[in-house]
């Protein structure tokens, strides 16, 4: 295939692509997105028809097809970027340490060891590194340590990074021993945005799944969870949020089309990496890690 002029990437676990958007943004050509859910794949499709989108479960894709299909050699990737299911990890959750999908998180190790990526980043939830979680990010640190990559972990609140909602994230943030650079996060913006701010008509919001306690539209924004269960009280009225409200909330454009039922596309914004936070990721990436405008020459 043609090399990209731009920084590539790779996104495992891509879902309905939040995260591509935020790596287009910010400057990056994503080669390839794999998820095993079909809607979300389709909503992938249809944003970005010209990148290819492999609806499989990621225990089937063998590192060597992944080279073979893009044409590319060990170690030209410069990103690989992957969100696996945090549903095990939340505090939201039942926290089951014996559930089948907090292996999943182990499965990016094996596609980083193949692929030797520069730059990797891991997207999960605060929650794994608290508890009796805690054993399986010591699990998943330490593997990451040992495979040639300087490495950093951080958790980060969305809010922070022009997303009009409160989304606490932990990042794994990898850098091959190779590159001069360390693993840099991007400065917060204490320019936070409120509910009211975004959406002025909303009057009162609540969680509804875990806390239905009613707050004050002045507050931030809540974190939209793959549930159905946030709701907003507007002139009285107790309502759901509509779909351009959530796509609002999670820093979507207008113009980003998603498929399927309600309850589907309520999914896929829930499971999503909001596209803003991804870009101020991706550009602290290329401009102060990939170090890709001195490397062209460019201003």
């Amino acid at each position: 295939m043609r090399k990209p002029d731009t920084p590539s990437v790779i996104s495992l676990f891509s879902g309905a692509g939040g995260s591509t958007l935020g790596y287009k943004l910010g400057g990056f050509s994503e080669l390839l997105g794999i998820d095993i859910d079909e809607t979300a794949c389709n909503t992938f499709q249809h944003n970005f028809p010209l990148t290819p989108i492999w609806n499989r479960d990621i225990n089937s894709v063998e590192v060597a097809e992944i080279l073979q299909y893009l044409e590319l050699e060990v170690g030209e990737l410069d990103v690989l970027d992957s969100s696996p299911p945090c549903v095990g990890f939340s505090i939201c959750g039942r926290r089951n340490i014996q559930d089948k999908r907090n292996d999943l998180a182990l499965e990016p190790i094996r596609f980083i060891t193949g692929l030797k990526p520069k730059v990797f980043l891991i997207e999960n939830v605060p929650g794994l590194m608290k508890g009796k979680m805690k054993g399986q990010f010591n699990q998943i640190f330490t593997q990451l340590q040992s495979i040639g990559y300087k490495l950093k972990c951080r958790s980060i609140n969305t809010i922070y990074y022009n997303v009009p909602q409160s989304r606490q994230r932990l990042i794994f943030l990898g850098v091959s021993n190779d590159l001069p650079t360390e693993p840099t996060f991007p400065q917060p913006n204490s320019k936070v945005k409120r509910l009211k701010d975004v959406l002025p008509d909303v009057d009162f919001h609540s969680r509804g799944q875990f806390d239905k306690t009613i707050k004050h539209a002045e507050t931030l924004p809540y974190t939209i969870t793959k549930t159905p269960s946030m709701f907003f009280v507007q002139d009285g009225i107790q309502r759901k949020p509509t779909i351009e409200e959530l796509k609002i909330l999670s820093s979507f454009p207008p113009d980003f089309t998603f498929t399927g039922s309600y309850t589907q596309i309520w999914n896929q914004i829930g499971n999503c990496v909001p596209p803003l936070m991804m870009k101020e990721m991706s550009k602290t990436i290329r401009e102060d890690i990939l170090i890709y405008q001195k490397q062209r020459g460019e201003k």
